[in-house]
């Protein structure tokens, strides 16, 4: 049965690094997780307290996302980018997945640029022994 509520335009890269969040760059930063990223928006998941964001809240993320080059390596660029939460779900009583748009897009297509051509041929050689 195909599935017909996948409202997403891009492929997201997900990855598992540290990402640091405020509502406010100049006073205490948080950290989560970084679950996915899309050059529109970021999922991460951080600890249910006091900090954690809400739906409709601002807020500023600092992260670090892998671009892979056409030779089989990565660079890492960092990113500081501002956004909406556009939603906030309970994973269990200690930890919250957030969702968030980003005001001003990435400068690439994280998800797609990690499954390029040179990826699906990385995958298809044969293993030398």
């Amino acid at each position: 049965m195909e599935n017909t509520s996948e409202r997403r335009r891009e492929q997201r890269l997900r990855y598992h690094w540290p990402v640091w969040f405020a509502e406010d760059f100049a006073g205490l930063l948080s950290q989560g997780q970084m679950v996915d990223v899309c050059s529109g928006g970021a999922a991460f998941t951080c600890y249910a307290e006091k900090g954690c964001p809400y739906p409709g809240q601002n807020i500023t993320t600092r992260f670090s996302v892998p671009y892979y080059r056409a030779n089989e390596s990565f660079d890492i660029s960092d990113f500081v980018r501002s956004g909406q939460v556009c939603r906030v779900e309970h994973i269990h009583s200690g930890l919250r997945r957030v969702a968030i748009k980003f005001f001003d897009p990435l400068p690439f297509k994280p998800g797609e640029l990690a499954n390029s051509q040179s990826n699906e041929e990385e995958v298809l050689e044969p293993a030398m022994a």
